[in-house]
């Protein structure tokens, strides 16, 4: 569960800085949203696929519906507060006067 929750982290301190990138900063960080996005609708299709086994009877185990459906939640929360930030720094940047 750790494993999924800490590869779609989005930390500053993961990054160089005062490097910007080969592409520039706003490609970069653009696409590890991206792909952050679809990790968690990974986990979601993937917790899906599980109940929906369990649902019909084929053998899932319980335990294991559970455990990919908490994976999800968690990312989701992790994707709305990481989302949660960025709209509070656009809104910073905002009310700055120039």
């Amino acid at each position: 569960m750790n494993q999924a929750i800490s590869s779609i982290r989005i930390l500053p301190a993961e990054m160089e800085v005062g490097r910007p990138a080969a592409g520039g900063g706003k490609s970069e960080f653009l696409n590890t949203l991206h792909s952050a996005m679809d990790q968690v609708e990974g986990l979601q299709s993937e917790a899906q696929g599980k109940v929906t086994e369990m649902l019909a009877g084929n053998g899932m185990d319980v335990h294991q519906a559970m455990i990919a459906v908490e994976k999800a939640d968690l990312s989701f929360q992790l994707m709305m507060q990481v989302r949660n930030k960025i709209v509070e720094a656009y809104q910073e940047v905002a009310r700055m006067q120039f």
